[in-house]
């Protein structure tokens, strides 16, 4: 027996359907079938009970899942390490970014650093603000953008910048002759918002709550560019942060960004690596060059 049979055992008694398991294993249900046989022979032993509703897992094979599942865990985690190991001998920056940081650092200013250092090898993956915590802390990943609060046990966390979340509105809605607005402005006002996998949405939501209201969410997106469509054609409100929403409005299209009143809104960014690991050459002259990149944006050197 080796991994990959641990793996479709794994993946037959979670689902206890072949069918199911072959459509996530990408085999065969035969295949998968072979498998289990030869597992079962190797045991001498039945794993699974067929019955009309699929695949029961026998009190042996609930006891062999106990050592799958534990020799699967302790696979990934050996492969992650040896990951880790070869980026730091081999120079690797291997990127995990919240969506909407890359817009503040610049792609520029990776295309900058790969310039610079084309010996190092470049990957990064952009996601929701929660994936990209969530493949961090599992081991992904040697260098991460996230949105704070972000552990202090866990990480090295550099603050690379702090916006003030704002209301936007159509220029034809009540609110956008207002200076300041505080968040009691949104009770019953339709909002569009990114999704609870975006910490900006726990952010209002626990302000509304904390105020004594659910907030009218009509539609959870995954990008704010929804959200801003829906406010230019009237449809309801949004939150978001100067530079993301400058990229999209445009003089004359209608949208007004209003700031709240009421308390620190902030949209912080953070670059984050593992405490007490260390990640190699690559990853240090990273962190060193966005630091630099985003003071030349700060001094004027460098427009975003």
């Amino acid at each position: 027996m080796n991994i990959k049979d641990f793996n479709v055992f794994n993946t037959v008694a979670e689902e206890g359907n072949l069918t199911k398991a072959s459509r996530l294993l990408y085999m065969t249900p035969q295949g998968i079938s072979k498998v289990i046989k030869n597992l079962e022979k190797e045991c001498d032993c039945e794993l699974f009970l067929r019955t009309g509703n699929g695949m029961e897992l026998s009190e042996c094979g609930k006891h062999f899942r106990e050592y799958a599942e534990l020799m699967e865990q302790e696979y990934k985690k050996m492969r992650l390490e040896i990951t880790h190991i070869k980026q730091k001998e081999k120079g690797v920056v291997d990127l995990i970014s919240a969506y909407g940081i890359l817009r503040h650092v610049t792609p520029e200013c990776i295309v900058d650093f790969k310039k610079k250092y084309p010996e190092i090898e470049f990957h990064y993956r952009e996601c929701p603000d929660k994936q990209a915590e969530r493949w961090f802390q599992a081991g992904e990943g040697n260098v991460a953008f996230s949105l704070a609060d972000c552990s202090e046990e866990l990480y090295d966390v550099s603050v690379l910048g702090s916006f003030p979340i704002k209301l936007l509105v159509n220029e034809k809605h009540p609110l956008s002759r207002r200076k300041e607005v505080s968040i009691g402005d949104l009770e019953g006002e339709p909002m569009y918002i990114e999704s609870r996998e975006f910490k900006i949405y726990d952010q209002i939501v626990n302000r509304c709550r904390k105020a004594g209201f659910e907030p009218n969410i009509v539609f959870e997106t995954s990008g704010f560019s929804l959200c801003h469509k829906m406010v230019k054609e009237n449809k309801g409100i949004s939150v978001t942060v100067d530079f993301i929403s400058d990229d999209m409005r445009r003089e004359g299209d209608g949208t007004v960004l209003i700031p709240f009143s009421d308390g620190a809104y902030e949209w912080k960014i953070c670059m984050l690596t593992r405490k007490g690991d260390t990640p190699g050459n690559g990853v240090e002259l990273f962190q060193r060059h966005v630091k630099e990149w985003l003071d030349m944006i700060k001094e004027g050197a460098i427009t975003r």
